[in-house]
């Protein structure tokens, strides 16, 4: 299949589960099994989650000695830091556990730390300044601290107790605070292990008030969407009371900030908050100092518009600095290496990641981003399934300053001159272990569904499954061999498509993010399978079934015309081309000759072959399945013909008329008094000296006397030109699919 991703069917979906009892369609009860759920007891957790469903916060390591300390702090007025993070589960953390503490009256403050100044997790400087200029008594972290060693050795020096509460990857050894709650923890066996920052803040918060705070949970549930750890357990349960608590959220700030992102409150689902109400909070802290989100999320009173549209605007800063630095990255790729690594000075070091995901995703590459700044450069790497990144790095610890990461993902930091060694030890790396970068990402497809089967009543029913996410994907539905109906470019850039697909009795419409390259290719496809996600579209009082596209394949050999198209051909395809000059002009893709088997599954005929029959040869021993017709004629002949009887009599009777004539000099004008065009008058003067009604010496034309005659159509010249004529206007006139089927049937023809 022509597909970005390899699809992955599930043979999970047993055909043979019942919906009895379970309220369902067989579809989603199948679903449900899947997932697992299949209990009675999980099926109402799963469906109708409460506050009851919560497990104990006690539960926790050391959860009962910091709440002891708190409270002590607040009976005798210490001054207390909560210590988060820039991003927007630190940022939700805060201000979930700053509420909490300001209702028990509690002296506090918040910090959260500039990722250029500070970096991540605790800082000893910002804890020094706190200590010595706040007389900060106690520091609590959210969503950090497991990592953070010498910052908290120090404060607990000084005599100030630091709370850590943090979910991320626990180190061997860990840092010497006064208590440690994180749900990994080894010495509590607490019953859920994936809490986000904000979920584990929040059990602090309920442990201190005695009760889980209701008011608190809109924030729970955009920081643990934010951070994209499992929607499963617990932190499904936080999700939904969050998300039904949000539409009836009185905070001045998020409604500005909803308000700002186009979200209508009564329809609030996770995706908006993972795409609308999360990338604007990240935003700050990719850009700038993150402090000011605490203002925005716990604000109850008016006039916060002005601070959510300073978020708003980040959000569009950053959405242009990620264009930007794309754009010059992509332009910087070489599409032969293994391993894109890519550094230029002053990048903005806080969408390095964003860019290299993005890059990641056009060319299925893993890649490094960098920003050089005084010799030194830092950056964020992405990769794909078949390369462990950080295995790979970890083998050459002596060219980084410093780096760390996981297998898809790491950041760094290393002296300019070691780029180059960076990018030739990971080329090495993929060849001596022999990783195939060609294969594709996965996707699985939950089900094959017909066209018929797709009804509004069904989305309903499916999306009884959400909030979807980690380890509760949203379903994925294949549909097959269907075309389209409709295909329109749409967006401020034309960047994405909406379609309309059909099996020629039903049809649906169809979204197609960041796919508007691909308009003609669509809007040609005979027969696709394309696969996706379900979802329901409101527009002028009318409801529809719509499907978000994630990728399409195509079924057997697709034949496109790009004869008349300025859109850009695709990179990852053989180029055919016949013309030497055109050769030159196509030098950076991947050319083949007619002698050399296929290296894709996409082939480009850039031009026309002088024998198609050998280009028919071609394709009928390749089996590409996807054929672009460009058919480019550089000097074509098929426009003038051959030439006319009365064209060939009217250059006779000149010649007749004028015995001698300079062709270099009078060859215009000899064009413009026959009225023939000078590509054609070229050749038939060629054809009269072959046939000998003329004599051509040092550029001068001469006639000759008492010819012998000769049939024009008797000339070797005459024959080639009227061949040209005919595969040009072949190529150049008939439906592209009609061309290939001829060729391809001619040549099988031929071999019997």
């Amino acid at each position: 299949m022509l597909s970005k991703y390899q699809w992955q069917y599930t043979n999970h979906l047993d055909e043979n589960v019942s919906e009895d009892g379970l309220g369902f369609s067989q579809l989603t009860a199948r679903l449900l099994h899947a997932r697992g759920i299949t209990d009675p007891t999980e099926l109402e957790q799963f469906f109708n989650p409460t506050l009851a469903h919560l497990h104990d916060p006690f539960l926790l390591n050391d959860m009962a000695k910091a709440v002891m300390r708190i409270e002590q702090a607040i009976s005798n007025g210490e001054v207390i830091l909560i210590y988060g993070d820039y991003d927007a589960d630190g940022m939700t953390s805060a201000s979930v556990l700053k509420e909490a503490l300001d209702e028990l009256g509690a002296e506090v403050l918040t910090y959260l730390p500039n990722r250029f100044t500070d970096g991540y997790g605790p800082n000893q400087e910002v804890y020094q300044y706190y200590i010595e200029n706040e007389n900060v008594n106690l520091i609590i972290t959210v969503d950090n601290g497991v990592a953070g060693f010498e910052a908290i050795e120090y404060a607990m020096g000084c005599s100030v107790d630091v709370i850590v509460t943090d979910h991320h990857s626990l180190p061997k050894e860990l840092p010497n605070a006064f208590a440690i709650i994180h749900p990994e923890h080894s010495s509590a066996d607490y019953p859920f292990k994936h809490l986000a920052g904000v979920g584990v803040a929040y059990k602090l918060a309920s442990a201190l008030l005695g009760e889980a705070p209701i008011d608190a949970l809109d924030l729970v549930a955009i920081g643990t969407i934010a951070d994209m750890v499992p929607l499963t357990g617990e932190n499904r349960t936080l999700v939904m009371l969050g998300l039904a608590q949000m539409k009836l959220t009185e905070r001045e700030g998020l409604l500005a900030l909803l308000k700002l992102s186009g979200v209508d409150l009564k329809d609030l689902s996770e995706e908006d908050v993972a795409f609308q109400i999360s990338p604007r909070l990240n935003a700050l802290g990719r850009l700038d100092d993150p402090n000011s989100a605490i203002e925005l999320l716990s604000g109850f009173d008016e006039g916060a518009l002005e601070l959510a549209q300073m978020f708003d605007d980040k959000n569009t800063e950053r959405k242009a600095l990620v264009q930007a630095m794309l754009a010059e990255a992509m332009a910087m790729i070489d599409l032969k290496d293994d391993v894109h690594v890519l550094a230029k000075a002053d990048w903005h070091p806080g969408v390095l990641g964003i860019v290299a995901g993005n890059i990641v995703e056009a060319t299925g590459k893993p890649t490094i981003l960098l920003t050089i700044q005084d010799g030194i450069a830092k950056g964020s790497a992405r990769s794909v399934e078949a390369l462990d990144l950080f295995q790979a790095m970890d083998l050459h610890r002596e060219l980084f300053i410093a780096f760390g990461g996981h297998a898809g993902a790491a950041g760094m930091t290393l002296a300019e001159e070691n780029i180059s060694q960076l990018k030739a030890a990971l080329e090495g790396y993929v060849s001596e272990q022999e990783i195939d970068l060609s294969q594709k990402a996965s996707l699985v497809i939950d089900e094959i569904l017909e066209l018929s089967e797709i009804s509004i009543d069904l989305i309903r029913e499916i999306n009884r499954l959400s909030p979807f996410g980690m380890a509760n994907p949203k379903p994925v539905f294949a549909i097959s061999n269907v075309r389209t109906s409709l295909v329109r470019a749409i967006g401020a850039n034309q960047e994405h498509l909406k379609l309309k697909i059909t099996d020629d009795i039903n049809e649906l419409s169809v979204i197609a993010f960041n796919q508007g390259k691909q308009k003609d290719l669509l809007g040609q496809l005979k027969g696709f399978d394309i696969a996706g996600t379900l979802s329901i579209h409101s527009w002028n009082a009318q409801t529809n079934p719509q499907l978000m596209m994630n990728d399409f394949a195509v079924n057997g050999v697709q034949i496109l015309d790009v004869r008349s198209k300025t859109e850009a051909l695709p990179e990852e395809a053989d180029y055919l081309i016949f013309d030497e000059k055109l050769k030159q002009q196509f030098s950076k893709v991947h050319q083949v000759s007619l002698k050399k088997t296929a290296g894709v599954d996409s082939l480009v005929i850039v031009d026309v072959p002088s024998a198609p029959d050998d280009l028919a040869s071609f394709l009928v021993a390749n089996d590409y399945q996807l054929i672009y017709f460009k058919n480019m004629i550089v000097r074509p002949k098929y426009l003038n013909g051959v030439g006319t009887r009365g064209q060939f009599a009217s250059l006779f009777k000149l010649i007749r008329q004028y015995p001698l004539i300079d062709v270099r000099h009078k060859l215009s004008g000899m064009a413009q008094f026959l009225k023939i065009e000078q590509e054609l008058l070229v050749d038939m003067i060629k054809i009269f000296e072959e046939l000998g009604f003329v004599s051509i010496k040092s550029g001068v034309m001469q006639a000759v006397e008492s010819p012998e005659k000769h049939a024009i159509e008797s000339s070797k010249i005459y024959q080639k030109r009227k061949e040209a004529v005919e595969i040009e206007s072949f190529f150049a006139l008939e439906d592209v699919r009609t061309i290939y089927q001829k060729l391809t049937e001619n040549i099988g023809e031929k071999q019997e």
